[in-house]
Parts: C-alpha cells; sequence; structure tokens
C-alpha cells in the first residue's frame, strides 16, 4: 500500500515549491559570516568553477587522457565515441579511418563536439562544439603520433603498424561561444584534494 502525502496544510512552508532568494542564500551567508565557504550541498554549497582559457590549460591538454568525441547519428541522437586525441593551433585532431562511423556522421551532419576532462582534482576540462574537418593524413602521420603519445614509443610504433588510420578528424572552434574550459581549483587548493 502506498503511503500517503499529507494536505498541503498540514506540510511545511518549504516543501512543494521553491525556496525564495534570500532562504537559499541564507546557508551561504551564513558560512561567510563565519570565515569560510560552505562545504555541502545542504548548507549551500555551491562549486567554484573558474572559466579557463585553452593557454592556461596547455599542460592539461598535453595529459594523454582519452576523449569524448559527439557526433550525430541519421536519427538525430548522439554518438559518443573515446578517442586519442592532440591539441594544436587551437583545436583538436583525431585520427580515424575513412569509412569509421564518426567520419560518416560528420559528413553527412557536420556538427561534433569533443570533451576532455579529469577525474582527478581540480577537474580540468575543455569542451568544443563546432563544424569539424574530414582531412587526409597519407601515410598515418599523425595516427603514429598520437599511438606513441598514448602507449610509449616502442609499444606505440608497433601499435601504429596495424592500424589503418588515414583520415584526421580536426575539430577547431569558430569563435569564443564554441569553446568552453574550465577548473574548480578553488575548491581543491594543493594538499586539499
Amino acid at each position: 500500500m502506498r503511503a500517503r502525502r499529507p494536505p498541503a496544510a498540514q506540510l511545511p512552508a518549504s516543501i512543494g515549491r521553491y525556496p525564495s532568494w534570500e532562504e537559499s542564500e541564507a546557508p551561504r551567508r551564513r558560512a561567510r559570516a563565519a570565515g569560510g565557504r560552505p562545504t555541502n550541498a545542504r548548507d549551500g554549497y555551491a562549486p567554484t568553477v573558474r572559466t579557463q582559457t585553452p593557454d592556461e590549460l596547455a599542460t592539461f591538454l598535453e595529459l594523454p587522457l582519452v576523449a569524448v568525441l559527439a557526433t550525430y547519428r541519421r536519427d538525430g541522437t548522439v554518438l559518443l565515441s573515446p578517442v586519442w586525441h592532440e591539441w594544436s593551433d587551437g583545436g583538436f585532431t583525431v585520427a580515424t579511418t575513412a569509412g569509421d562511423v564518426k567520419v560518416r556522421h560528420i559528413t553527412r551532419d557536420p556538427r561534433a563536439s569533443i570533451l576532455v576532462a579529469e577525474s582527478e582534482p581540480p577537474y580540468r576540462g575543455i569542451e568544443i562544439r563546432c563544424r569539424p574537418s574530414v582531412l587526409p593524413d597519407p601515410g598515418g602521420a599523425v595516427a603514429l603520433r598520437l599511438a606513441i603519445r598514448y602507449l610509449g614509443e616502442a609499444q606505440g610504433t608497433e601499435y601504429a603498424e596495424t592500424l589503418d588510420d588515414n583520415t584526421l578528424i580536426r575539430l577547431r572552434p569558430d569563435g569564443p561561444d564554441e569553446i568552453r574550459a574550465w577548473d574548480f581549483a578553488d575548491d581543491f587548493p594543493p594538499g586539499r584534494a
């Protein structure tokens, strides 16, 4: 048997409605008055996201983190693909084959996004939304570079010899509204993470 909800007249005033600005801001004001910041959602904590530029994230972009590339299927749903990448000249390059599903999607619907984010503090990340280019990579030079970047010199070279990657997907934002970069360093100072 389902529990019945009491009539609205018996519920506390805060249930069933959004809190006012004063109510939602009160925990933050109390924490600041006590000399600190709220530390959890119940106390009104909201993370401090520092907007970054790609230049400020240069060391982060050198890390061999797996990116997630989003392309659009014919029915409009999104395909999320884990990809190796490199950052250069203000954009990402991904190596693949000419017949790959990602290339087919981009050729049919030239919209894509790529996201790279850390899973440890300070949780830096970057997202680009753009109209990517599909370019040839004769000889697979970029594929070799990526394999070495992610697997090391010996294993990467060996692995690259097995690849048929001859196509590049180049994702470069055309304007500031197509890029979003962040970190949470203010919430996770060194030694506190």
